[in-house]
């Protein structure tokens, strides 16, 4: 199996389930009693749309999972698999240098073996969109944290008014990201990622070079709109952009997710 060597490194800390049902006191909820998802989306104390919740993995509009969102470990839904190979995203695929296809061609020839999520290290903010483990929004004055269950992850977006760092700053696992509000769209800019990053766990590359942009959008309580932007002119030819929905998972929260707690596989990660 392609694909083995990567999700065997996972399975010893896989649990199937999120916390107990909790419910929102302040989630707007239909005659039965479930969240109205597709009420409008609440607002901030300052006019934004708050974009706090529990989201699950991002797929392209109008796709929908194979099984139910609250349960991790579901079968991925069919079409694109922008998690595993984000190429399938475009038509025609990404717009990648000759080195960059390359490197892509001989990391899933290896069987990912190297992907830093088979080693319980931090994957980048594009592959996380569509992440099959949720993750947690948490809208604040000045910064916009993103927790994600995968690896324990911690994400800050400053909307503080700072600006980006320059292009030698020491490079992190999720980058350097700023935001600011254009209308009801969060943008978020993000430079300084480590290289040669994995977009994908099929192996696209990112470089340092590369920036990537996000719009944020809350069309309604229960869909979270992704638009994300990758220019990295060391890596493709052009920029290009893919959309991504996450869907609401209501009452309930993020689990405690230990990746190295137990695992014994990473010694036998071989590849070929």
């Amino acid at each position: 199996m392609k694909w083995l060597p990567l999700m065997v490194a996972a399975v010893p800390a896989i649990i199937w389930a999120q916390w107990p049902s909790s419910p929102s006191p302040r989630a707007p909820r239909t005659p039965d009693g479930k969240v109205d998802l597709a009420a409008p989306a609440p607002q901030t104390a300052d006019g934004h749309p708050d974009l706090s919740g529990v989201w699950d993995r991002g797929m392209p509009p109008g796709a929908r999972p194979a099984a139910p969102l609250t349960t991790f470990g579901s079968p991925a839904p069919s079409g694109p698999r922008p998690f595993q190979n984000l190429p399938s995203m475009l038509p025609g695929g990404l717009p990648f240098l000759p080195w960059a296809a390359e490197l892509r061609k001989q990391r899933l020839a290896e069987n990912s073996k190297d992907h830093p999520d088979a080693h319980c290290l931090p994957l980048n903010p594009v592959q996380l969109h569509s992440h099959p483990q949720p993750r947690k929004v948490v809208q604040t004055l000045g910064m916009v944290l993103i927790m994600y269950e995968a690896n324990n992850g911690l994400r800050q977006i400053f909307t503080d008014g700072r600006t980006l760092p320059p292009g030698d700053s020491e490079p992190w696992w999720f980058g350097y990201s700023i935001g600011h509000w254009d209308g009801d769209a969060l943008v978020a800019e993000t430079n300084g990622l480590k290289e040669p990053g994995w977009l994908d766990e099929e192996g696209t590359p990112v470089t340092n070079a590369g920036r990537v942009i996000e719009r944020f959008r809350r069309l309604n309580y229960g869909t979270l709109e992704i638009e994300i932007t990758v220019d990295d002119p060391k890596t493709f030819t052009k920029p290009w952009t893919v959309k991504l929905n996450q869907r609401l998972m209501p009452d309930t929260d993020l689990i405690e997710f230990v990746c190295l707690e137990n695992n014994r596989s990473v010694t036998h990660l071989v590849g070929k």
